[in-house]
């Protein structure tokens, strides 16, 4: 092997390991704390059952009585529900792309979680598929909103018949979860975060069975075009000729479109799956957003809620992730940013520059166009699908979970063959990044073999991976034995959920991970085929990715030799897949053979109690001497033309506190006066495209907020404000902090056509 070198980067990045290890360690031993008391030390400790800080904004929604039968009805019962669940958006890590520094300093959309809850007529089947705008589902959140909905519904919404998805958008907070790599990967626990989440996804639920009433449901599928490219097409071909054959495309484009109706017809919703990933908004990016998902959803609610505000309106429109492990949005693929020519296919590197070249980019000017490009696209076709939609849904309500140990699974191929799962473990292409976000490490995809240098390194600092783990995991050079790694917690999960829910000859996979393409073509035939086999014939079986835990990537057996990043990220080895597959068919013989109720429910996962703490720490806001928080610092001009951008800049407060306080349920409004009324009205708020909130953080508690309008080219001419909202923390000498309400007005601007 020729001697190992090292670039600048490399050499920087060995020097802050050491030292972010020696902090990690310091802080393992010095501030282990329960979650209730990481952050809030007001009495809000982390698992209880009330509503926490959102109870103050709202009277609470008390238990409806369940709806009586409704005669000479066929249908279900049907309620949708829509609830904030931004969480905080500055000091904390965005979660997705794993990238160092990409904190959240401010805002361009809110994020919501959507509930839909389908019941059968006379009530005693249900379900309740809840898509939520983050990155992932935790094992926490999950284990969270589960207790919570039994305190307050008993048996009604259980373990098997609830499903959280998120829709995998890379511009949401981190900080929700309790395993120590994502922990990690968060820069900290954020009970902050945690409860706006926990407390979103439960309104959201609450306002979906209060709002129940008879309905039917029409499916409806198709294919969307133009918006996907598959990241890993040389992984793509490890898979057999022959099996790629009967395809098409190396991107599932089908979308999967229910929608929802009243019995007089009148829309309630539309609950959409499609693979893609919502990586428009590249690692660049410092605002949270809902990404190219979450703007179809925006469009598609805007549309159906005319003279709401964006976030507002009974319909309620639900885009959720599929398997999109390999499927990326940035269709001009991957070139190298130094000259523009395509990258190396197999292992995505630049022949000048190395792997940290290799970008891919999406069709707009920047990436704002692109999430609006993509986003636009997705929302046109679920459109079409929407209102051409005839095939009714008919059937049961049917469920069933097991908490299954993936570490341990023996797996039968064939009569004679078995195989089984491994200890988790990420690979050496898991640190190199993906075309849709590179680590800046000197570290190509595809790699097969360790490196001396960081393999020692590893040894030193975590212990060497066992020869059991190794030789499991293999082809894969394991860069982190995780599975092996229980200090201060375990690093990975081991007990993982598995989850089908029918609809009549529907059937919702709830999978903990991200499937590759043909992992979910392989699934899909498989459960197809499982049902079939026992009676169920022609079920239309729908992948929901990212659901209930989080378990990084499946790819197929042959795309795992590869060892791309999506294979070397595929935590539990080479039969990952197959041992999925094996677990989802006995859920579905379960379900079409009446024998849900003799399945073992399995190990439950634990909860921890003892994580680590945010890294960055609580600061009391300062305001300049002379000048109040919300004083304008830089006034709007006094006129712009339809197409200009509205900047004001205000002395503001870190808006962490408003996760706290939410006393404001938006940092920004754009007010228009009205002549009619002789008083202002919001024509939009944070949560529309159209603004940006941009929060910059100074010393010693000193920050300010940069509020951006871009005038749309329909706003009607006349005269306009911007109002911003925030909260400052504040404590005096022995006394716990306080968090205070304020905000801001500009001066009055005038808007024109020419």
């Amino acid at each position: 092997m020729a001697k190992r070198t090292f670039s600048t980067l490399e050499t920087f990045l060995i020097f802050l390991l050491v030292v972010m290890t020696v902090i990690t360690v310091a802080l393992l031993t010095l501030l282990f704390v329960t979650s209730g008391t990481i952050e809030n030390q007001k009495g809000n400790h982390g698992f209880s059952t009330t509503l926490g800080p959102t109870a103050t904004q709202s009277s609470p929604i008390t238990q409806a009585p369940d709806p009586p039968p409704f005669q000479n009805f066929s249908g279900y019962y049907i309620g949708a529900g829509r609830a904030d669940c931004t969480g905080q958006v500055s000091d904390i890590n965005l979660m997705g792309y794993g990238k160092s520094g990409q904190n959240a300093r401010g805002l361009l959309t809110r994020l919501y979680s959507r509930a839909f809850i389908l019941a059968d007529t006379d009530g005693s089947n249900r379900m309740a598929f809840v898509t939520v705008e983050l990155c992932m589902i935790s094992q926490r959140l999950r284990l969270e909103v589960l207790k919570r909905l039994r305190s307050k519904y008993g048996s009604l919404y259980r373990r098997d018949n609830v499903i959280l998805s998120g829709t995998h958008t890379h511009s949401g907070p981190s900080g929700f979860f309790q395993y120590t790599f994502f922990v990690l990967a968060s820069e900290g626990f954020s009970n902050r975060t945690f409860q706006y989440v926990v407390n979103g996804i439960m309104q959201s639920i609450e306002i979906a069975h209060k709002n129940l009433k008879p309905g039917k449901i029409f499916v409806n599928r198709g294919n969307v075009e133009n918006v996907q490219i598959n990241r890993s097409p040389s992984s793509y071909l490890h898979n057999p000729p022959s099996e790629r054959a009967r395809y098409s495309s190396n991107t599932d484009k089908e979308m999967v479109v229910l929608k929802l109706v009243d019995l007089k017809g009148e829309d309630l919703g539309l609950i959409s799956w499609f693979a893609i990933h919502p990586v428009s908004m590249n690692n660049s990016n410092h605002l949270v957003n809902s990404d190219n998902m979450g703007y179809a959803a925006y469009l598609f609610e805007q549309e159906m809620n005319k003279g709401y505000l964006p976030g507002q309106g009974p319909f309620i429109a639900g885009f959720a992730s599929s398997n999109l492990g390999d499927v990326s949005p940035n269709i001009l693929g991957p070139h190298c940013l130094n000259t523009g020519e395509s990258c190396d296919n197999e292992k995505s590197t630049c022949p000048t520059g190395g792997p940290s070249m290799c970008t891919a980019s999406g069709p707009g000017q920047d990436i704002f166009d692109s999430t609006q490009i993509i986003g636009r696209v997705i929302y046109q076709r679920a459109k079409e699908l929407h209102a051409s939609a005839s095939q009714e849904v008919t059937g049961p309500v049917l469920a069933a979970h097991q908490w299954v140990n993936m570490t341990d699974v023996s797996v039968l191929l064939n009569d004679t063959y078995a195989v089984k799962t491994c200890k988790p473990a990420l690979g050496y292409s898991f640190a190199a990044g993906t075309i849709d976000g590179v680590s800046g490490l000197n570290i190509t995809q595809g790699t097969t073999e360790g490196d001396t240098f960081w393999d020692t390194l590893r040894d030193q600092l975590l212990g060497r991976p066992s020869e059991e783990i190794i030789e499991c995991q293999k082809p894969k050079p394991i860069l982190l034995h995780t599975g092996e790694l229980t200090k201060p917690q375990p690093w990975h999960p081991d007990i993982v959920d598995v989850q089908i829910v029918t609809i009549g000859s529907l059937a919702i996979a709830a999978v903990p991970g991200e499937f590759t393409t043909m992992s979910g073509r392989r699934f899909r035939e498989a459960v197809k085929k499982e049902f079939a086999s026992y009676g169920m014939k022609d079920m239309t079986i729908i992948i929901s990715g990212l659901s209930n835990v989080y378990t990084h990537y499946i790819t197929t057996y042959e795309e795992y030799q590869a060892q791309r990043y999506e294979a070397a990220s595929t935590i539990y080895g080479p039969h990952t897949l197959s041992a999925y597959i094996q677990f989802f068919r006995d859920l579905a013989k379960a379900i079409a053979t009446d024998t849900v109720a003799n399945m073992s429910s399995g190990p439950e996962p634990s909860l921890f109690k003892n994580l680590i703490p945010p890294l960055i720490p609580n600061v009391v806001d300062r305001s300049p001497i002379g000048r109040h928080f919300g004083d304008v610092l830089e006034p709007a001009k006094p006129e712009y033309k339809l197409g200009e951008v509205v900047e004001v800049v205000f002395v503001g407060a870190n808006p962490k506190n408003s996760a706290e306080n939410q006393t404001h349920q938006t940092f920004l409004t754009v007010e228009k006066y009205e002549d009619s009324i002789a008083d202002w009205q919001i024509i939009c708020n944070d949560a529309s495209w159209e603004t940006r909130f941009y929060w910059h953080k100074g010393m010693l508690g000193l920050s300010n907020a940069t509020i951006h309008w871009h005038i749309p080219h329909t706003a009607q001419p006349g005269i306009y404000r911007i109002r911003y909202f925030g909260h400052n923390r504040k404590q005096e000498f022995l006394k716990p902090a306080v968090i205070l309400a304020f905000e801001g007005i500009s001066s009055p601007f005038e808007v024109v056509t020419t």
